[in-house]
């Protein structure tokens, strides 16, 4: 199978007393979907060698790099505090310049609470946000 291209990336969520996810806001960059597993050591003195077995797998806060406008910013505000219902898709169609998510080349999804903040910028800059999610359950992986 070829390698894929990270256009058609969507930040999803699905609105309160949805049952369908829809995207969030457009996403400049994404983060890590996971993480490495803590090793937890299993060495004897028995053993010549350390040796180990996998342990938790670690999850840092997700940080999403968007383009600032005033109506997204306070649309992701809005879902502050609450426990929210999140994706990372990746795929789309495209018809009539329009993109629209279908999450054909996977889904990632979990529960969590997201944040914003708006992005220090300099001279002849685009005006950056940063939302964060927080994972609250473990991102599960569909096709």
């Amino acid at each position: 199978m070829p390698a894929t291209s990270s256009y058609k990336s969507f930040l999803m969520y699905k609105p309160s007393g949805s049952s369908d996810y829809e995207k969030l806001v457009d996403i400049k960059s994404y983060p890590d979907l996971g993480g490495a597993p803590e090793l937890l050591e299993t060495t004897t003195l028995s053993d010549k060698m350390r040796t180990n077995i996998l342990g938790i797998q670690a999850n840092e806060n997700m940080d999403f790099t968007c383009n600032y406008t005033k109506e997204d910013y306070a649309k992701i505000q809005a879902l502050e505090g609450a426990e929210q219902d999140l994706a990372v898709w990746f795929g789309g169609t495209e018809s009539g310049g329009e993109v629209t998510p279908t999450g054909s080349e996977g889904k990632f999804s979990f529960k969590g609470n997201v944040s914003v903040y708006a992005n220090g910028a300099e001279v002849n800059a685009v005006r950056d946000m940063t939302v964060t999610a927080a994972a609250s359950t473990p991102i599960t992986f569909t096709t």
